[in-house]
This record gives structure tokens, sequence and C-alpha cells, in this order.
């Protein structure tokens, strides 16, 4: 795989966005100049880590944002930008992208918010003997066996990523996808593996960021279900938000609970979490190192009184 789009990252949190430098791709679609109503997105991946896969490969053929509004339009809908069309499918192992982005295409978009994100992913061919395009190998197989990832809907409407971000005029944007393979692939009990797009987020931040450490946590409540949560990261005594993205919860162990990860430079920080029908949340100050992972541990919601 090539790594000639790779680079130090910035914030993520849920998935992120941050400002980058402009870069294009080989094969790539978008790019251009901006006006004063329309802005410039660049789409970029990154990674949180897995004890059970060593590798986690997808090969993306397509990359489309979605307006706000358009959120059940067919992928081939001329309303819905296409950010990049690869002439060759582009293939990322996404584990091997800790604290790094692999940057997918720019465009040049009307300025206002957005949605969603859709990756159309290559078909896993058939017939005998044929290695799959998309899949996982396990840390406990020695022989490192291509597992098929089960993608039914990835090649026609796209694995549909979830979160709202704004595209600001006049500027640099970028959102990073942030794919967390313990949510986004689920086991089947016949061996074979589904990859979901509720374990790849969006989150927003306010500009580029070279060299970051992360904050890690998880949002739950046993009490009810919280859907979703906004989290935000600001620095100690500041006022301007770093980042700020959504997290979805899911029902596991008794409880609806969400992961977070938000990429920042070292400094300190906290964490402030918003769910509609709970109490406001805010973290202690968090010290954050360049190149490693701050905990924050588990996010307590507390119902608020009716």
């Amino acid at each position: 795989m090539s790594r000639k789009c790779k680079k130090v990252f910035g914030l993520a949190g849920t998935c992120l966005l941050a400002a980058l430098a402009f870069a294009h791709l080989p094969g790539c679609s978008g790019g251009g100049g901006t006006t004063s109503s329309s802005g410039t997105l660049q789409v970029g991946l990154t990674d949180k880590q897995s004890d059970a896969f060593q590798q986690v490969v997808i090969t993306i053929r397509e990359v489309r944002i979605v307006p706000a509004g358009l959120e059940n339009a067919p992928d081939d809908d001329p309303r819905l930008p296409v950010v990049v069309t690869y002439a060759t499918p582009h293939t990322v192992d996404i584990l091997t992208l800790r604290f790094l982005q692999e940057l997918l295409g720019t465009i040049v978009l009307p300025a206002g918010t957005y949605n969603q994100v859709r990756l159309i992913l290559e078909p896993n061919p058939t017939g005998q003997g044929r290695d799959p395009v998309n899949y996982l190998t396990l840390k406990a197989d020695p022989l490192k066996t291509k597992i098929p990832l089960k993608t039914p809907s990835a090649q026609q409407s796209g694995l549909k990523v979830l979160g709202s971000f704004e595209v600001k005029p006049g500027i640099i944007n970028a959102i990073l996808l942030d794919f967390d393979p313990n949510t986004a692939i689920v086991a089947r009990g016949n061996g074979d593996y589904n990859l979901k797009p509720t374990g790849i987020r969006i989150v927003q931040t306010a500009g580029p960021i070279i060299g970051f450490g992360s904050l890690s946590g998880t949002i739950a409540s046993t009490f009810k279900d919280w859907s979703s949560a906004t989290v935000s990261v600001a620095p100690q005594g500041g006022v301007n938000t770093l980042a700020a993205g959504t997290v979805f919860s899911t029902f596991s162990s008794s409880r609806w609970e969400g992961p977070f990860s938000a990429f920042v430079p070292g400094g300190t920080y906290r964490v402030h979490v918003q769910a509609r029908g709970f109490a406001p949340y805010s973290s202690p100050v968090k010290t954050v190192l360049s190149g490693s992972e701050t905990p924050v541990g588990d996010i307590s919601l507390v119902p608020l009184l009716p």
C-alpha cells in the first residue's frame, strides 16, 4: 500500500475532522479554489487499535459526501458530491494508522452542513482460490489467514458513516473517519465477520494539528438509552472547543455505552459530554502527552429528574 498521503494528524474523537495542508492523491478527483460561498473539504482515515485483529483491510472505490436532508438519497444521486473515484481501487490496512491519517481526497463544496459520508467498497471477488480485498487477519492465527469481511451494502449504497459536520466558506476544512474495529466488525456465529458503519465516526476540529496524543474513554448509562451524545474537548482555562463529535450508543453488558477517542496536541484538557435527558458532564483536567493515549475511563451519565 502506498503511504504517499499519510501524515501525522491531529484530533479525532468519535471520528475526526482537522485542517490539513493541500494535497491530492494520484487518481483522485476534487480540489480547486474556494469562493466566498464555498470551502475546501479534505477527507482522511484513522483508526483505533484492536487486541483481536492483526490486519483490517478495506478496498475503497469511491467516497461521497451527503448534504443535510439527503441522507436517504441513492448513491448515484448527482446531488451527492464525489470526493474521490479511484482509477485503481485504494487498499488501506486500517490498523497501520495509529496516530496517523490516510488522506483519501479533496473537494470544494458549498458552505453548509453535511450529515453523512459514504465509503463505496470494491466487492470481494467470487470464485475459488481468489483472495478477498476486504478482509481481516487474527493475531491468534500464525498463518494469518485472510478472513473476508461481509459488506452486503457497501458496494451499492456504501458504508454510511453518520455524523454532522460543517464546511465553512473560504477555508480548508477536513474530516477524519475514525475507524474502531472493535465495534465496526461483528463476529457471526459461523465464523464470518460483518463490517458495519456504526463503528466509524466523525469529529470536527478547529484547525491543523501536527503532533498529538489522545484522550479515550467510554460513555455509559445503566438507567436508560442515551442514543447519542456530543463529546467536546477544550483546553484547560480555554473557552474554544478544540474537537467535537457525536457518539452513538449500543447495548452491551446491561448498559448503553459508546467509546470515543479525541486526538489532541500535548497539553491539559477537559472532556465535556452532553446527551438529551441527562445532566451535562465535565471531566477532571487531563494531561495529554504527544504520541501516547490518556485514559478518561467510564463516563457515567446521570438522568435528569422529570
